[in-house]
């Protein structure tokens, strides 16, 4: 079973994971600082896009408290560029692992995780970077920013799931990594990132059904959720019904990938 795999190999993914990360730069003269530039840059452009170029008002959070867009902007962009990062370096993992792939006493179930975890390195960065942000913006973080930590490794199980899925296929159809990251292109647009739903259902110009069928999009809990840490203040447990729509589909995400990689994993060294 890949999860007994995964638990009885943790040790090997967090120093693989560690591995990759410092990998990904070496030989550049900056190394591993690159994996932070290009986030914080990327909010800064959205930020400069919606709050300056295109006038956007301060965002009405719980409470009636007014949020500068920058830093609701940042809660919800810190989710997704772990999200991002995970599912598209993750679907490659085996492709660029081949090596470790047709060496038959290695564990490759764990080589997908192995990407989830570099991504985790940068993501807890931008976590503290965040907390650290609204601190000096004045918008002091309170106990229930420590639930970011349950939103992160809820994140981490839905990604896992998506991951064994395509990382499995990607080996028969290479094609598929492209498709990923149209997909990624896609859904940052559907979730909740950049603009405000709350919002867009009051003034009429998001209606139920829309809004409902947005819902479905499990990120929309990940994202609302760090919203609630940083800026609602609303505890996980008080969703409701949200979270066992979410955790059901999460489960059954990576039931059904690990499934589809167990099935195909006797292939892999032939293809590869």
């Amino acid at each position: 079973m890949i999860l007994m795999e995964i638990l009885k190999n943790k040790k090997l993914v967090w120093n693989l994971g560690k591995n990759d990360f410092k990998k990904r730069f070496a030989g550049s003269y900056l190394g591993i600082v690159w994996a932070f530039v290009q986030p914080v840059i990327t909010i800064l452009v959205y930020w400069f896009v919606f709050a300056k170029a295109l006038p956007t008002p301060a965002l009405k959070a719980k409470g009636g408290t007014d949020v500068p867009y920058v830093l609701w902007l940042t809660a919800g962009m810190v989710p997704w560029f772990f999200f991002s990062e995970a599912i598209s370096s993750g679907t490659n993992a085996l492709l660029e692992y081949t090596y470790l792939v047709k060496k038959v006493v290695f564990k490759i179930e764990i080589l997908p995780l192995v990407k989830m975890m570099s991504a985790m390195f940068v993501h807890l960065f931008f976590v503290a970077f965040t907390i650290v942000f609204y601190t000096v913006s004045h918008y002091y973080p309170t106990i229930y920013a420590v639930q970011m930590l349950y939103y992160s490794l809820a994140m981490m199980v839905l990604s896992a799931g998506i991951i064994y899925f395509t990382s499995a296929v990607v080996v028969f159809f290479r094609d598929l990594a492209q498709m990923v990251n149209i997909v990624l292109q896609v859904l940052v647009w559907m979730t909740p990132i950049m603009w405000n739903l709350d919002n867009m259902v009051s003034s009429g110009a998001v209606g139920r059904r829309l809004l409902f069928l947005l819902k479905l999009n499990p990120m929309y809990y990940i994202v609302s959720g760090y919203r609630d840490s940083l800026i609602n203040h609303i505890w996980f447990w008080e969703r409701g019904s949200i979270n066992i729509y979410f955790w059901g589909v999460s489960l059954l995400l990576f039931i059904f990938g690990s499934w589809v990689f167990k099935k195909l994993q006797p292939h892999f060294a032939d293809v590869l």
